[in-house]
């Protein structure tokens, strides 16, 4: 009988589930529930039998979206949850579902309704946790995804015209704050060195123009041009991915990418750093006001931005050196 695994957050948290999911499958079949944007991530995934997606902030949205998911659930007969994701919705979804096993983290919003609270330990490493939700080992925490051939077809097409090695950048975040406002002086920086490709979403786009502007015009903006699955192909063809502490860290970490992550508001202690073999992160240790929140204010409280505006491209560029060597 197939277990289920719950992750309705961001898409870098359900990244960071997969090598819990991975442990899972070991020893079960494993269904996992996400957004439909996280769950498109988990196509290809060998450790996945289905995925289900819940749209709760759209179509699926408020208790008619609730109950219908919670019957599909309750007629798969799960013996075993694991809330990845630890809001009270998640933890009645899985009550709902009648779920008698449901394990999640001693500090959720939802803990209330598990069977089993797993200690969280704040200075691991997300995946870390994750994993300790069914007593994983921290030697397995890299995660993993699997672009198939239509992702390796589509960054085939967008790289024609590319010859040689070439560095990936991720100038966005849905948190304003964590935008790291350098990366066109760092393009300028970096054009000896092969192709600039900018990644990112659709909201990227004139700020993916105004970096390769500021490289001469040399390079490619694949800001929104790619799937969530397809911008990890890409990422695993770069030579090294310059990130914010955003989603495409996490994407170059499931596939093995050298990664340089620039830090701001917050800071890798919280558990969300970089797990790529070579990777680097960049930040200003000794201002004091640092971290000033979990995920990233949108206007720094202080309104000086020092935390990001003060990481000078010399920094980055160290940092690309460490991590390429």
């Amino acid at each position: 009988m197939p277990v289920l695994v719950i992750q309705t957050s961001f898409l870098g948290d359900m990244v960071l589930t997969t090598p819990l999911v991975a442990h899972l499958a070991e020893r079960d079949e494993v269904d996992v529930v996400g957004t439909p944007a996280a769950t498109a991530l988990l196509a290809n995934h060998p450790a996945v039998r289905r995925v289900i997606g819940y749209d709760k902030r759209g179509r699926q949205a408020g208790a008619r979206g609730f109950a219908t998911l919670s019957l599909e659930l309750r007629r798969e007969r799960y013996d075993r949850v694991f809330l990845a994701q630890g809001s009270m919705r998640s933890a009645a979804l899985a009550f709902a579902a009648g779920i008698r096993e449901r394990i999640g983290f001693d500090t959720s919003a939802g803990r209330a309704l598990y069977s089993k609270r797993v200690p969280y330990i704040e200075e691991d490493h997300h995946a870390k946790r994750l994993l300790s939700l069914a007593g994983g080992s921290a030697a397995s925490m890299r995660p993993r995804l699997y672009p198939g051939d239509a992702e390796v077809r589509a960054v085939d097409l967008l790289l024609a015209g590319v010859s040689g090695p070439f560095v990936a950048v991720a100038p966005g975040s849905v948190w304003p704050t964590k935008r790291w406002p350098l990366y066109d002086a760092l393009a300028r920086e970096l054009t000896g060195r092969g192709t600039i490709v900018v990644i990112g979403s659709a909201d990227d786009r004139e700020l993916g123009a105004e970096i390769l502007n500021a490289a001469g015009g040399r390079g490619v903006n694949a800001t929104g041009k790619l799937s969530l699955l397809a911008s990890a192909e890409l990422i695993r063809r770069c030579s090294v991915l310059v990130t914010n502490d955003s989603a495409p860290q996490h994407l170059a970490s499931a596939m093995n990418t050298p990664t340089v992550t620039i830090f701001g508001p917050t800071v890798p202690q919280f558990g969300f750093g970089p797990l790529a073999e070579k990777s680097a992160t960049v930040g200003l240790d000794s201002l004091a006001c640092r971290p000033c929140d979990r995920h990233g204010p949108v206007a720094c409280p202080l309104r000086h931005w020092k935390c990001m505006r003060e990481v000078g491209v010399a920094h980055v560029v160290t940092a690309i050196d460490q991590v390429s060597s």
